[in-house]
C-alpha cells in the first residue's frame, strides 16, 4: 500500500514558501480567490500607496502582514476581497532624490534643467524599485493587485483629484490666503499642519538663545532714577530680533521694575519684567546685597525692585529698535509702501504666560502667526523687504539666508536699509541647516553644522558687545523639523491655497466616533484631539512634481475658474482659441479625445507641469487667465484614492454611490499615517460625501531594533527582508511580528525570535503532523470511515475536541475584532500546550501497533480533524505552511476539493461539542502536572524516576471531584504512586501563611493596615482554607473595628516540610515528597533504560514496527532493576529477549549519573 500522507525528511519552511508561491502562481489562487467569490458579499479594503523610489524595508513586511490577515480572514468567510495595489508618485520623498542625483537644487530648476526634463526624471526615479517592491510582496505572501495598480501621476487619477478639488471650490472650502505657515527652506515648500505633525517631526535641540535689552524712548519716572531703563525679552531664535517691530506684554500679569547691572558690561540698568520670573533672571541670594558695592566681574549681582506694573500699564511704552538694519515699512493694498513709524510700542497679548522668558514676548510679525495676529490688532507693521519686483518679502528669503542687498528695491534700500550696518550680515544663513557648505556629496554633515558658529550667536555676540544683551545660554527646546529632510523648519508668510477643513470639524469629529479604531486610544487621542484643534489645510506646494492646482486667475485677481475634468479644460481651451490667447488647443492637436477614458486615449497628454502650465484661458469678461502656479499637496493625492482608482465620477460612478466599493471595511497603515493617510482620507470624505471612507483601522507601531532603537542604515542596525525571508521562510517572520507584540505597539524586532517561533510553534506543528502522517500511512488511514460518535470517543478526544471548538470561536472573534495578536498566541498555546504536549504525548500508545479498534479510529479522527482545523486558523498569519499542511491533508483523505487552503471555507465551531467542565477538569490537570514537574526540576529528579505521593489540598466540593476525575491521568503524568486530597478539616501536610499586599491594601485600608497585618500574621491554617474556600474573610482589629480582606489583598505561601516541597498558584496548592525508596529507585532505572534503547532504535534507523533483542552489561546499581521490570522493558520497546551478561561486545554506552553501562540492540 502507497503512503497517502506525505512524509518529509527534513523541516524547511524557506523551501516551503517557495514550493507553495509555485503553486500559487501555476494555479492563480489570488486570481481565484475573487473569481470564486463572485455574487457574494465584498468586503472593501483600501491599499494605502507606498512610493517605489526606496527600497521596502522590515517594517513593510509587518505592516503588509497586518494587511494581508484579514483580507485572507474574509475570504476564508464567504467575502469578495478585491484589493489593488497602488504607487504613491508625487512630492518631496521623489523630487529631493532627484535632485540629491542630478547635484541640483531647486533653485536650478528652470535655469540648469528644464522643469519638462526635471519631471521626465521624478517619472522615472519613482519606479526606481517597482520590482523589488514586487518582488518582497510576492515572497511574503501579501495578496494585493499590482499587475494593475493605480498610480498617481496618472492622468485619470489627477482628473478625479481636479474633480474633488471642485466640490471644495463650489461649497466655498477652497481660498487663496496670505498666513504665516510652516515653510521648509531645505525643500522648498510650504508645508501642512498635518505634515508638521508627523511623528519625529517636533525635536529636542540645543540652541543659543538671548534675552535682549530694549531701550525705553518713554520710561515712566521711577525707571529713570538708576542707569538706562530697559524691556527685556527672551527668544530661542535670535536670528528674528533684527524683525522685532513690537513686545507684547499680558495685561493681567504682574510685571516689576528692577534696578541692577548688566552683567557683561557692569553697566547700571533698570530693566522690566514680570514680577513672577524674577529669580530666574535675578539670583535671590543677592537681594540683600547693596547695589553701590558691586564690582564688575562679581558672580552676584545684586538687584532692587523699585516698583510693580499690571500688563495694561505698559501697554503703549515705546522703545528704541533694538538691531536697526532696516525701517519696518506700511504697505497698501496697490503694493506702493513707505517707512512707518507705528513700530516699537509694548502691545496687550492674552496669549502671554509667565511659564518662560520674562514674561515679556518679543514680536516678529514675519516669523510667527501668533505675533502677526496680535501685532496687526494693533496696528503694529511688519519688518518687510522689498524686492526688485516690488513685492512685500520677510528679511528671509525662501533658502533661508538674509537678502541680498543687490535684490533688492533701490529705493528701498535708500529709504529704509542701513547699508553700512546690513551689509556685513547680508546672504547670512538664519541656520546652519540650511547652509550649502555642509551638503557634503549630497549628504547633510549635521555634526559640522552643529559645530561651526551659527547665526544666532553672531547676533548673540554682537549685542552682548553693544550692551544689548541681558543674558546669553545654550537652551533645550522643541522645535519642528521637516517631515522629509530632517531640517528646521521656519514660519513664513507665504501666498497659499487653503482648504476650509475648520469648517467641516465638527462634523468629522462625529464621523470619527463612528470608526472602530485600533487601538481605541489612537482614535480619541492622536486623531479624535488633532481634529479637535484642526486648521485650515494648506494646500498649495511651491514645487514642480505633482499634481497641479486647477485653478486659472485673471492676473487683477477678479475672476477666477476652477476645473473639474480634462473635457472641461479642453472646451474653456477652445474658447481661449477663439478668444486668441492660444493658437491652438495642444490636447485637440495630440488626437485627445473628451469623453473616451481609455488608457490610450490619456497617455497622448500630461496634465503636469510645465504643459498645464501653458494653457492661458478666458474670462467671462474676456481677459486672459493664467494657471495659479501651485501644485497640491501629496497627501491630498492618497487621501482621495478611493475615488481617483476607479476614475470616478467619470467611470465607476454607480459602483460607489451604490456603496459598493466605498467605504472602506477596513484599512492599515502605521502610526505615521495617523495625521497624514487617514486624515486626508477622512477630510476629504467627510467635505464632499459627509461620510467615512472607512470603517475599521489599524494604526500599527513601528518596528525598532531589539534594543529599541529605529533602524537605519547609518547605524547599522536596519534587518534585511530579503535575506531573513530567505533564511527563515516568510511564515516565522509573519508569526513572530504578529504574536510578539499588538500591531499598535512598537515591536523590537530580534531575528532570534523568529528562529524560536519556526522552532517551538512550526517545529511543534510539523512534528505534531510527521507523528500522525507516520502512523496513518502505516495503518492505511484515510479518513473513509464514519465519525465516531461523541458520545463513543474516550474522555481525552472529547476534551481536545471541545477545547479545539472553543479555539475556533475564540480565534475567529479575535479575527473579527481586529486583534490579530491575540489570535496568532491562542492558536501557539493550543498547538504547543494542548495538541502536541498534552494530547498526542498522552495519547501516543493508542497510535502505535495494535489492532484497528474504534479507539484507534477515534484517535486518527480526532487527531487528524485538530490538524485540518488549525490550518485554516493560523492560514491567514502564516499562509504558507498553512498551505502545505492542508493540502497535505485533504490530499490524503479528499475532504476537500479546493487547491489551497485560502480558497476553504473558515472554521465553524459547534457549540454542542464544547463541555466546559471537561475543559476546566483537564485545565487543572494540565496545571497540577505543571507545578509537580516545576517541582521535580527544583528538586532535580528526572521524571521518569518514580516518587510516592503527591498532596493536594481541596477548598470546595467542586474543586475536590474535579481533582478525584484526573487523579488517575496526573499520577501517570507527573510518575507517582498516588495523589493523596486534603480537605480543610484534614491534618495538614502543607502549612501555609499569607503575606499582605501593601499596594493594594494601603489605599484600600489607610491607617489600620499596621492593625490589619498583624490580624493576618495571627491567621490559622483553618483560617487560610476558609479565605482560599470563599474568597474573603472577616477580621476584628483593634477597638473591636471589624474589617474584610479579600483573597486578592494577600499571597499565600507554602511553606515546604522536610522531605517535601511545595507550591502555590492561585487558589490550587501541591505538596510533594521528594523521598526515593529502594523500590523507587529500581523502577526509575527501568523507565531511563526505555528510554535510551529508544534513542537506539531511533539513532540505528529500525522501523517503528521492527522487534529487537537485547543485551546489557551487568552492574550491581542496575542488575536488580532489570530482572525486576524485563518485562515492562520489553513490552515498551518492542524487545523480544533481554539479557544480562558480563561483557557485551559492540555496545552502546549509556552513562548515569555515577556509572556507566553498555547496551547492544539487534534486529530480531
Amino acid at each position: 500500500m502507497g503512503k497517502r500522507f506525505t512524509e518529509y525528511s527534513q523541516f524547511d519552511l524557506s523551501q516551503v514558501n517557495k514550493d507553495v508561491l509555485k503553486k500559487w502562481d501555476e494555479n492563480q489562487v489570488f486570481a481565484k480567490s475573487m473569481t470564486e467569490r463572485d455574487g457574494c458579499p465584498s468586503f472593501v479594503f483600501f491599499e494605502g500607496p507606498p512610493s517605489a523610489n526606496g527600497m521596502p524595508g522590515i517594517h513593510h513586511v509587518m505592516a503588509r502582514t497586518i494587511k494581508d490577515i484579514f483580507c485572507r480572514y474574509k475570504t476564508m468567510k464567504g467575502y469578495q476581497v478585491k484589493r489593488k495595489a497602488g504607487w504613491d508618485t508625487h512630492g518631496l520623498p521623489v523630487e529631493l532624490s532627484v535632485e540629491k542625483a542630478l547635484g541640483i537644487t531647486k533653485e536650478d530648476i528652470g535655469k540648469k534643467i528644464s522643469v519638462a526634463d526635471y519631471n521626465a526624471a521624478c517619472r522615472k526615479d519613482v519606479m526606481k524599485y517597482t520590482k523589488e517592491w514586487e518582488d518582497l510582496t510576492h515572497r511574503m505572501g501579501y495578496w494585493v493587485d499590482m499587475k494593475h495598480p493605480y498610480i498617481t501621476y496618472d492622468n485619470r487619477y489627477i482628473e478625479t483629484l481636479w474633480w474633488l478639488l471642485k466640490q471644495l471650490h463650489k461649497k466655498g472650502l477652497l481660498y487663496k490666503g496670505y498666513t504665516i505657515q510652516p515653510y521648509s527652506p531645505a525643500a522648498g515648500t510650504g508645508l501642512s499642519s498635518h505634515e508638521l505633525n508627523q511623528p519625529g517631526c517636533y525635536r529636542d535641540v540645543k540652541d543659543t538663545t538671548a534675552v535682549a535689552q530694549f531701550k525705553m524712548k518713554n520710561p515712566k519716572p521711577e525707571m529713570t532714577e538708576w542707569g538706562t531703563p530697559y524691556f527685556i525679552a527672551w527668544t530661542t531664535t535670535p536670528w528674528t530680533l533684527p524683525s522685532n517691530t513690537a513686545l507684547c506684554v499680558g495685561p493681567k500679569i504682574d510685571y516689576v521694575a528692577v534696578q541692577s547691572y548688566n552683567a557683561y558690561t557692569g553697566e547700571p540698568i533698570t530693566v522690566v519684567l514680570a514680577k513672577a520670573l524674577l529669580n530666574v533672571h535675578f539670583n535671590a541670594k543677592a537681594a540683600d546685597l547693596k547695589l553701590e558695592d558691586y564690582k564688575a566681574g562679581d558672580k552676584l549681582v545684586p538687584f532692587k525692585v523699585i516698583a510693580e506694573y499690571k500688563g495694561t500699564d505698559l501697554v503703549g511704552m515705546e522703545y528704541e529698535q533694538l538691531i536697526p538694519w532696516v525701517k519696518p515699512v506700511e504697505v497698501s493694498e496697490n503694493g506702493t509702501w513707505k517707512a512707518s513709524d507705528k513700530a516699537f510700542r509694548v502691545i496687550p497679548g492674552d496669549y502671554v504666560t509667565t511659564e518662560d522668558g520674562t514674561g515679556i514676548v518679543h514680536i516678529a510679525p514675519t516669523f510667527g502667526a501668533d505675533d502677526a495676529n496680535v501685532a496687526r490688532a494693533a496696528g503694529i507693521p511688519s519688518l518687510f523687504m522689498i524686492n526688485k519686483k516690488g513685492e512685500t518679502r520677510p528679511m528671509v528669503d525662501l533658502t533661508g539666508k538674509f537678502y541680498l542687498l543687490n535684490e533688492l528695491d533701490e529705493n528701498f534700500v535708500k529709504e529704509c536699509v542701513d547699508v553700512d550696518k546690513y551689509k556685513e550680515y547680508q546672504g547670512a544663513w538664519v541656520k546652519n541647516a540650511y547652509d550649502p557648505q555642509f551638503m557634503v556629496d549630497g549628504k547633510y554633515d549635521e555634526k559640522a553644522a552643529q559645530a561651526a558658529e551659527s547665526l544666532d550667536i553672531v547676533i548673540a555676540m554682537m549685542m552682548k558687545a553693544d550692551n544689548k544683551a541681558f543674558k546669553i545660554e545654550k537652551h533645550v527646546h522643541n522645535y519642528p523639523h521637516c517631515w522629509r529632510t530632517d531640517k528646521p523648519v521656519l514660519y513664513y508668510p507665504l501666498d497659499s491655497w487653503f482648504i476650509r477643513s475648520t469648517a467641516c470639524k465638527e462634523r468629522m469629529m462625529e464621523l470619527n466616533k463612528t470608526i472602530n479604531w485600533k487601538p481605541e486610544s489612537t482614535g480619541t487621542g492622536r486623531f479624535g484631539k488633532w481634529l479637535e484643534n484642526l486648521n485650515d489645510w494648506n494646500l498649495s506646494r511651491s514645487r514642480y512634481w505633482g499634481t497641479p492646482l486647477p485653478i486659472w486667475r485673471t492676473e487683477d485677481n477678479t475672476d477666477e475658474i476652477c476645473i473639474e475634468s480634462v473635457e472641461e479644460l479642453y472646451n474653456e481651451i477652445e474658447k481661449s482659441v477663439a478668444a486668441g490667447f492660444m493658437k491652438s488647443n495642444p490636447y485637440k492637436d495630440k488626437g485627445f479625445v473628451p469623453g473616451q477614458y481609455s488608457e490610450e486615449n490619456y497617455d497622448k497628454i500630461d496634465l503636469h507641469r510645465p504643459y498645464v502650465d501653458d494653457v492661458i484661458l478666458v474670462s467671462k469678461d474676456g481677459k486672459p487667465m493664467k494657471r495659479e502656479s501651485d501644485l497640491i499637496d501629496v497627501w491630498f493625492d492618497s487621501g482621495a484614492m478611493p475615488y481617483a482608482q476607479i476614475h470616478y465620477p467619470f467611470e465607476n460612478k454607480e459602483l460607489l454611490d451604490n456603496r459598493q466599493v466605498y467605504p472602506a471595511d477596513f484599512i492599515a497603515e502605521g502610526v505615521d499615517q495617523t495625521r497624514g493617510w487617514f486624515f486626508t482620507l477622512h477630510a476629504i470624505a467627510t467635505m464632499v460625501f459627509d461620510s467615512v471612507s472607512y470603517k475599521a483601522v489599524i494604526s500599527n507601531g513601528l518596528v525598532l531594533d531589539k534594543n529599541g532603537n529605529k533602524m537605519s542604515k547609518r547605524l547599522n542596525n536596519a534587518v534585511d527582508p530579503f535575506t531573513t525571508i530567505e533564511k527563515y521562510g516568510s511564515d516565522p517572520l509573519r508569526w513572530y511580528m504578529i504574536t510578539n507584540s499588538s500591531p499598535w505597539d512598537n515591536l523590537k524586532f530580534d531575528v532570534e525570535g523568529v528562529e524560536e517561533v519556526r522552532r517551538k510553534f512550526f517545529g511543534t506543528l510539523y512534528n505534531t503532523y510527521s507523528f500522525f502522517a507516520l502512523y496513518a500511512n502505516v495503518d492505511g488511514f484515510e479518513y473513509k470511515e464514519a465519525d465516531v460518535p461523541m458520545a463513543e470517543r474516550p474522555e481525552i478526544d472529547r476534551w481536545i475536541l471541545s477545547v479545539l471548538n472553543t479555539l475556533i470561536k475564540e480565534v475567529d472573534t479575535c479575527y473579527n475584532e481586529y486583534e490579530p495578536t491575540k489570535a496568532g498566541r491562542l492558536i501557539s498555546d493550543f498547538v504547543n500546550d494542548n495538541l502536541s504536549n498534552w494530547y498526542v504525548r498522552l495519547n501516543r500508545k493508542r497510535f502505535w501497533g495494535g489492532e484497528f479498534t474504534q479507539d484507534k479510529l477515534s484517535a486518527y479522527q480526532t487527531l487528524y480533524t485538530c490538524l485540518e482545523t488549525v490550518a485554516k486558523l493560523m492560514a491567514p498569519v502564516s499562509p504558507f505552511y498553512a498551505d502545505r499542511l492542508y493540502t497535505d491533508l485533504i490530499t490524503a483523505t479528499g475532504r476537500d476539493n479546493v487547491v489551497s487552503v485560502h480558497l476553504a471555507e473558515f472554521p465553524k465551531y459547534q457549540e454542542e461539542m464544547i463541555d466546559k467542565e471537561l475543559e476546566a477538569r483537564m485545565q487543572m490537570a494540565q496545571d497540577v502536572t505543571s507545578m509537580v514537574l516545576a517541582l521535580r526540576r527544583k528538586a532535580d529528579i528526572k521524571v521518569r524516576q518514580p516518587l510516592h505521593t503527591v498532596w493536594i489540598p481541596y477548598t470546595n466540593v467542586e474543586m475536590r471531584d474535579r481533582l478525584l476525575s484526573i487523579k488517575p491521568l496526573v499520577e501517570a503524568e507527573v510518575n507517582v504512586k498516588s495523589i493523596t486530597l486534603m480537605g480543610s478539616d484534614t491534618p495538614g501536610m502543607i502549612c501555609k501563611r499569607l503575606k499582605c499586599d501593601f499596594k493594594k491594601m494601603g489605599p484600600k485600608f489607610g491607617k489600620q493596615m499596621k492593625a490589619i497585618a498583624a490580624a493576618v500574621e495571627q491567621m490559622t491554617q483553618n483560617d487560610i482554607a476558609l479565605l482560599e474556600q470563599e474568597g474573603r474573610f472577616p477580621l476584628t482589629i483593634e477597638n473591636d473595628f471589624n474589617v474584610v480582606i479579600d483573597r486578592d489583598d494577600v499571597e499565600i505561601i507554602t511553606e515546604d516540610a522536610p522531605g517535601m516541597l511545595t507550591m502555590t498558584n492561585g487558589n490550587l496548592t501541591v505538596g510533594l515528597e521528594t523521598k526515593i525508596t529502594e523500590e523507587l529507585r529500581r523502577e526509575g532505572i527501568a523507565r531511563e533504560l526505555v528510554n535510551r534503547i529508544q534513542n537506539i532504535r531511533k539513532s540505528s534507523g529500525f522501523e517503528i514496527t521492527d522487534k529487537i533483542k537485547i543485551t546489557i552489561s551487568k552492574n550491581t546499581q542496575t542488575d536488580d532493576a532489570v530482572n525486576e521490570n524485563k518485562d515492562y522493558i520489553c513490552n515498551q520497546v518492542l524487545g523480544t529477549s533481554l539479557e544480562l551478561v558480563d561483557e557485551v561486545k559492540d555496545g552502546t554506552m549509556l552513562e548515569f549519573d555515577d556509572f556507566s553501562l553498555f547496551v547492544n540492540v539487534i534486529k530480531d
